[in-house]
C-alpha cells in the first residue's frame, strides 16, 4: 500500500544525496546545531554528514523549548547555525518571530508538503505517532478506549498515566483543540487532573505501565520500542493500542530543523538540511529510534506498525503552530 502522504516524491528524491555530495569545503568549515532532538539521532546524523562531505558539526545539546528560548534570546547574534527540535511547536514559535530563513524549496519537495511550515521556515525530519501502553496482564484490546478522550473519566480513576509536561502531550491538547474546541480539551485536562497520574517523563510512565502502577500511559510509540530493545520484546509486560480512526489519540508529530536567518553560512546549512531530507539522512535518522522516516523510500529497521494504517486525525505539524494554546489550558486545569 503506498503511503498515503507521500505522493510523487521518489524522483525528486534520487537527487538529495547527488546534491550534498556535490559541495566542495574546506576542512576547516564548521556547522554549529543547537539540538534538542534526540542525541543518538542528531549524533548519527552529524557523523554522517561529515563523512560525506568533511563538514564539522558541533552539536550543543539541550531540551528543544530551552534552545528556542535561547535563540530568541540570543537574537540575531546568536552563534547557532542550525536548529534541530525534538518537536514542531519551537520552531514554528521562532518562525512567528522571523528569526528562521526560509529551507529550498528543492529540498522541501522532497518531503511531504504537510510535514513543513507553509512558508517553508522549518521542515520537519522524521515523525512518531501518540499511542496507549496498557499493561497485558491487567488489559485486553477489547478493554481499550476508541478516543483517548475517554481515559479522563472515573471509569479509569487511578489507572491512566500521562505527562503534562511532554512536547506531544501539550501538541495532542492543540489537536483536541482544532477537532473538538477549547473546552472539550479543556474538560479532558480537567478529567485527567482527577483521574489520572502525571508523570515527569515519558519513559516513567511507560515503566509505570510495566510495574502495574496505572494500568496505561498516553506516550509515544518509540518509547515503548526503546524499552523493548533493551529488555527483549518477549518480556514486555506492556504492549500499544494505535487509536487511529482520525481521534487525537493518533495524533502524528514530528522532529523538525530550521537554519537560522543569523547564520552566516546558508548555503552550508541548506546543504545540512537537504541531506537529512535526503535517503542517506533519513536512514541515518530511523536506525536508532523508533520514528517514521518522511521519504518514501525508507524503511525503518524497527517492526513499526505501517503508516499508512494509523489512520491520525487530520491535524498537520503545521497546524499545530507553536502549541502555546497548550500551555495555557494545562494551567487553567491546574496542572502546571
Amino acid at each position: 500500500m503506498k503511503h498515503p502522504l507521500f505522493g510523487k516524491l521518489r524522483v525528486a528524491a534520487m537527487f538529495a544525496v547527488a546534491t550534498v555530495l556535490s559541495v566542495q569545503v574546506s576542512h576547516a568549515e564548521t556547522l554549529l546545531i543547537y539540538n534538542g532532538q534526540h542525541k543518538v539521532t542528531a549524533n548519527g546524523a552529524a557523523q554522517a554528514f561529515e563523512k560525506a562531505t568533511g563538514v564539522k558539526i558541533e552539536l550543543r545539546n539541550g531540551s528543544s523549548s530551552q534552545l528556542a528560548n535561547l535563540i530568541a534570546e540570543e537574537g540575531n547574534k546568536s552563534p547557532a547555525d542550525l536548529f534541530y527540535s525534538e518537536e514542531t511547536p519551537p520552531l514554528a514559535a521562532l518562525a512567528e518571530k522571523g528569526l528562521l530563513a526560509p529551507i529550498d524549496a528543492k529540498t522541501l519537495a522532497l518531503l511531504p508538503g504537510n510535514y513543513h511550515a507553509k512558508d517553508g521556515d522549518w521542515l520537519a525530519t522524521s515523525a512518531r505517532v501518540r499511542v496507549v501502553a496498557y499493561n497485558k496482564a491487567k488489559l485486553k484490546p477489547g478493554d481499550l478506549e476508541p478516543s483517548v478522550l475517554n481515559y479522563a473519566s472515573q471509569k479509569w480513576a487511578g489507572k491512566v498515566g500521562f505527562v503534562p509536561t511532554s512536547g506531544a502531550f501539550q501538541q495532542q491538547i492543540v489537536a483536541i483543540v482544532k477537532l473538538k474546541g477549547r473546552d472539550a480539551a479543556l474538560e479532558w485536562l480537567k478529567g485527567l487532573k482527577k483521574y489520572g497520574k502525571a508523570y515527569n517523563k515519558n519513559a516513567a510512565a511507560l515503566n509505570g505501565v510495566e510495574r502495574g502502577e496505572v494500568d496505561v500511559a498516553l506516550i509515544n510509540n518509540y518509547y515503548w520500542y526503546a524499552l523493548a530493545k533493551e529488555k527483549g520484546a518477549k518480556n514486555m509486560a506492556s504492549a500499544l493500542d494505535y487509536v487511529g480512526h482520525k481521534d487525537a489519540g493518533a495524533l502524528v508529530t514530528a522532529a523538525g530543523i530550521g537554519i537560522l536567518k543569523s547564520s552566516k553560512k546558508q548555503a552550508l546549512a541548506q546543504k545540512f538540511v537537504a541531506f537529512l531530507a535526503s535517503p542517506q539522512g533519513q536512514q541515518v535518522i530511523v536506525n536508532d529510534v523508533a520514528e517514521y522516516p518522511l521519504n518514501p523510500s525508507i524503511k525503518s529497521p524497527f517492526d513499526l506498525k505501517p503508516f499508512s494504517e494509523l489512520d491520525p486525525p487530520d491535524v498537520s505539524a503545521a497546524d499545530l503552530g507553536d502549541a502555546h494554546e497548550a500551555t495555557e489550558l494545562i494551567r487553567e486545569a491546574g496542572l502546571s
